[in-house]
């Protein structure tokens, strides 16, 4: 199995370059994981505590569920990834099943800091995109698709996601085998990506 991370900050272009490297694939080759879908069970917490929990740093991930998810995969078993609502700041209850591929691809801000993780990837990509096409992009998605006012984004945007971007996710491109700037140039780096893939 071929394990692939992509990394980079909110909204910079990652669900873009995903669907660029699965145009190389058939669909029967390759799985997607969403570091999303991993966030913490928060159910203890009342509404009102789950909307302050910082969901940039690491420590709301549920890093050793998606590590033991991952070696499952890459040792040919099935796992049950959780389903995450972003509206309800929660994990639904429910499970995908996603069944061991040829490729497996997971994507997320953070899936670059974490060590043991990192470990089990064999292509690392980061995506860049400049601060302010990333917060006008993420202004769009979260009204748009997660039911969220303008008030609200731009408070979790200069409170935590900002201060997290600099301190974690920023940081975590040293780790990449390639960076890709998601712009109209980025043709060369996602070529690139693309050669790796079939190579191995």
């Amino acid at each position: 199995m071929l394990i692939i991370g992509i990394a980079g900050g909110t909204a910079c272009g990652k669900t873009t370059v995903v669907n660029q490297l699965l145009e190389e694939l058939s669909k029967d080759q390759v799985n997607l994981i969403s570091q999303d879908s991993y966030y913490k069970d928060n159910t203890h917490l009342s509404y009102e505590e789950r909307c302050a929990i910082n969901f940039d740093h690491p420590d709301s991930i549920d890093f050793e569920m998606l590590y033991q998810h991952v070696k499952l995969l890459k040792m040919g078993q099935a796992v049950d990834q959780p389903v995450y609502s972003f509206e309800q700041h929660n994990r639904t209850g429910q499970t995908v099943r996603t069944e061991p591929s040829n490729v497996l691809i997971i994507e997320g801000i953070l899936v670059l800091t974490n060590p043991q993780l990192r470990d089990l990837f064999d292509i690392k990509l980061y995506v860049h995109a400049d601060a302010d096409e990333r917060l006008i992009r993420r202004i769009k998605r979260d009204t748009l698709e997660r039911g969220r006012d303008l008030t609200e984004i731009l408070d979790r945007y200069q409170n935590t996601l900002k201060p997290m971007h600099d301190e974690f996710i920023e940081p975590s491109k040293i780790y990449a085998d390639i960076i890709i700037p998601n712009n109209n140039h980025n043709t060369v780096a996602i070529n690139i990506a693309k050669s790796l893939i079939r190579n191995r």
